[in-house]
Parts: structure tokens; sequence; C-alpha cells
């Protein structure tokens, strides 16, 4: 196997040359990659080396971009101010980067109004053409038919 880390000769061992190069500097001998050939493996404290594996994991994470969805209801019969007004919210959750969940929910016997629910969408989806993209095509899921406007990359 490969050997590496301070003070030593980097080189290829066999397994116990190796742990007794450990064991001379009193620290772990850690396998870092195991499916090249030769194994690579470095001689190092392995309570530092979790250690700093969590702190690398963690920064990792915290620069991890975080989607947030809003959602926004509309009814097969919307009027032309609501839909407006609801227009005027996404293109503001679009400016902030949040995508936008927008769905039609269907009351009763409101379900055979699909089209005008389909069309309401489709027409929400156009108007904000300039801030976002449409990801899916409105679908009926049960009592909602929804789709998903991504915000446009800057």
């Amino acid at each position: 196997m490969r050997v590496v880390g301070e003070d030593i000769e980097a080189g290829v061992y066999p397994i116990q040359k190796a742990l007794e190069m450990a064991r001379a500097q009193e620290l772990d001998l850690v396998e870092i990659a195991p499916n090249v050939d030769p194994p690579v493996c470095k001689i190092v404290d392995y309570g530092k080396f979790l250690y700093e594996q969590k702190k690398k994991a963690k920064e990792m994470k915290a620069k991890a971009s975080k989607i947030v969805i809003k959602d926004i209801r509309f009814g097969p019969h919307t009027d032309e101010h609501d839909f407006n007004f609801k227009k005027n919210h996404a293109i503001n959750f679009l400016k902030d980067g949040c995508k936008v969940k927008a769905y039609v929910f269907f009351r009763g016997r409101e379900i055979v109004f699909k089209e005008q629910g389909e069309i309401l969408l489709l027409r929400f989806a156009n108007e904000l053409e300039e801030f976002g993209k449409a990801e899916q095509l409105p679908l009926l899921e049960g009592k909602k038919m929804q789709m998903v406007i991504a915000p446009k990359k800057k």
C-alpha cells in the first residue's frame, strides 16, 4: 500500500511495515483511497482526522443554497383583480430567488372546470415569463392542479 503523511518518506510499503511506522510515531494508519491500486493510507491522528472531515462537511452544507418554495392558491373562478394581486406576489417571490408553486384547488363539483384551471395556470406562467420559467406543465393530482415556476438565473 502507498503510505503518505507528515515526517515520513512517501512510498509503497507492505502493511506490516506501514503499521510499524504508524506505531513508531504514536499515530494511526487511516485508509484514504481504497479503490486505487495500490490503496493509499495516511499516518495521522484519527480523532483529528474525523474532526477535520466533519468541519469540511459542515462548511459544504453552509455554502449549499437553500431552495424556498412559496405557494399561491387559486380557485377555478378567480377574478381579474385577485389574479393580478397574486401575480404581483409571485413576481416578488421570483425576484427574491424563491420557487413558486401555483395551484388551482377544486372544491366539490368544481372539478368539472378542469379546463378553466389549466387555462388560468398557463396564463399565470405566461405573465411571469420574464421573471421565471415553468418547470412543468399544469398537472392534475386529485383535487389540485399545480405547476412550479423557477426564477431565472441572474
